[in-house]
């Protein structure tokens, strides 16, 4: 049984690094693409900071709500609108795909250091308030798992499409025809537990070490 208490409490701690997470994401993508090229997503408003445009209502809102309630907080899965990008139009569209794809996770992972780098700084400035301590965590681990997360490499996951820009025409070809259904092979492989045991857990653990290496120069914030 949920415990509604603790919902709002981590809605108002998660609510604001996802919002975040999810819009600098996508608009990451539109933003390359636009630079290389392809401007539909430039054209149709999508590279904005403004988060309702990225906002799907069944991928951001209901079915996450759905499965916290469901499962107790013991499993989340959500998406945003895809941002859409004729990869065409790319001016080298096989090398550039990698690019636009690799944009998304890479942004997500410079946010989780700017959340990291942002609660040393409010510890070296003695803010005791709790709540915004919890926000800048819930920043980093929101991103960090993004940031795994679509490095999956299984289209249409932004993995995949590296993955894709990077064999061979002949494989390449063959293997983007697996991205129609690449979503349902995803979520059984989530709820398989498959995901977690082969790839976010040691791809976390990864990503925390590398976090915590480019922070240390910064670790005497923490002292008092």
């Amino acid at each position: 049984m949920v415990n509604f208490s603790n919902l709002i409490q981590d809605i108002l701690i998660f609510g604001l690094p996802v919002i975040f997470a999810i819009t600098l994401h996508e608009a990451a993508h539109g933003f390359v693409a636009h630079r290389l090229g392809d401007n539909t997503a430039w054209v149709q408003g999508r590279v904005t900071l403004n988060p309702m445009p990225h906002i799907d209502p069944m991928g951001t809102l209901i079915m996450p709500i759905v499965l916290f309630l469901a499962t107790g907080g013991n499993f989340l899965f959500g998406y945003a609108r895809p941002v859409p990008v004729n990869f065409s139009h790319l001016n080298h569209p096989k090398r550039d795909m990698i690019w636009v794809a690799l944009a998304g996770p890479a942004t997500n992972f410079l946010q989780a250091f700017v959340w990291a780098f942002a609660m040393y700084g409010l510890i070296a400035i003695g803010v005791q308030e709790p709540y915004f301590i919890e926000v800048c965590k819930a920043g980093v681990k929101v991103n960090a798992v993004m940031f795994a997360f679509n490095l999956f490499p299984m289209p249409p996951l932004d993995g995949g499409r590296i993955l894709v820009g990077l064999l061979p025409w002949k494989q390449a070809v063959w293997f983007s025809r697996v991205e129609p259904y690449g979503f349902y092979i995803v979520m059984a492989l989530v709820l398989l537990h498959v995901i977690n045991a082969i790839w976010m857990a040691p791809l976390m653990s990864l990503t925390f070490e590398l976090l915590s290496l480019m922070l240390s120069p910064f670790e005497f914030l923490l002292k008092p």
